[in-house]
């Protein structure tokens, strides 16, 4: 059985993914979709006619919720050939503005379990060739006050795809950290739980089939950091170039 699966998979860019992988990988018996609210996954199952959609629901920082899944891939023996970790979520505000749960929250999810799924699928991946896609940011390319954990995160998520992609070549896997500037999703709903999200951010928003469309596009091809859009592709190179502590006092 050949699956893709797909976490974060309830709303914003996850539930993108599962829309365009239904349409473009259609070799696929199924798609797994992992995320804490089930209505919303059985509302995507069926919306998706063109492949079998299969919720799981549980939290993916939960432990138990990880043995259930590794359970599932254990009895089923699937050949997993894509694995989309786009479960995440960050705040806006300074560090010690957010409580520790929150902080610490993010790390939990945007490191911790995206790392313990992506160790728990590898053994099942497709020995034919297969894809891990991870949502980084572009917050990934610098530090960021008011934005310090989750960008820090993004960073952690970007740096292990890439030693990711050198290790995993010998089992034919490649791995591509999706890197977007803000993406209109309900993403900021969250992460306006403190501050607003400034007003130069959400002019460059970008649509969320354009930012999946290229990721699916880039990981197909190899490439091991999709960027979508000229600003955010432009800020990446301002980063490689221009020392940190300086652009840091224009973005702050």
């Amino acid at each position: 059985m050949k699956i893709a699966v797909v976490t974060g998979a309830s709303s914003g860019l996850g539930r993108e993914f599962v829309k365009q992988i239904s349409k473009k990988y259609r070799t696929l018996d199924e798609i797994w979709v992992l995320a804490r609210r089930e209505n919303r996954l059985r509302e995507l199952a069926k919306e998706i006619k063109n492949v079998k959609i299969r919720p799981i629901a549980f939290d993916i920082t939960d432990k138990r919720s990880l043995l259930r899944y590794k359970n599932l891939l254990e009895s089923f023996k699937p050949s997993v050939r894509l694995l989309v970790n786009a479960a995440g979520y960050g705040m806006i505000g300074k560090f010690n503005e957010l409580s520790e749960n929150d902080n610490i929250g993010m790390i939990d999810l945007n490191c911790t379990a995206l790392t313990r799924i992506t160790d728990i699928t590898i053994p099942y991946m497709s020995k034919g060739g297969a894809n891990i896609i991870n949502l980084a940011s572009s917050a990934a390319f610098l530090p960021q006050p008011s934005f310090a954990v989750y960008a820090a995160s993004k960073s952690f998520v970007l740096s292990l795809s890439r030693a990711l992609n050198q290790e995993l070549k010998n089992k034919k896997i490649k791995v591509t950290a999706v890197c977007p500037g803000p993406v209109d999703t309900e993403f900021f709903g969250i992460a306006e739980t403190y501050h607003n999200v400034k007003l130069y951010k959400k002019m460059i928003f970008a649509k969320p089939d354009k930012v999946v469309a290229l990721a699916l596009k880039d990981a197909f091809h190899g490439k091991t950091v999709s960027v979508y859009g000229i600003g955010i592709k432009g800020f990446r190179i301002l980063c490689k170039f221009l020392p940190h502590d300086l652009i840091i006092r224009f973005i702050k």
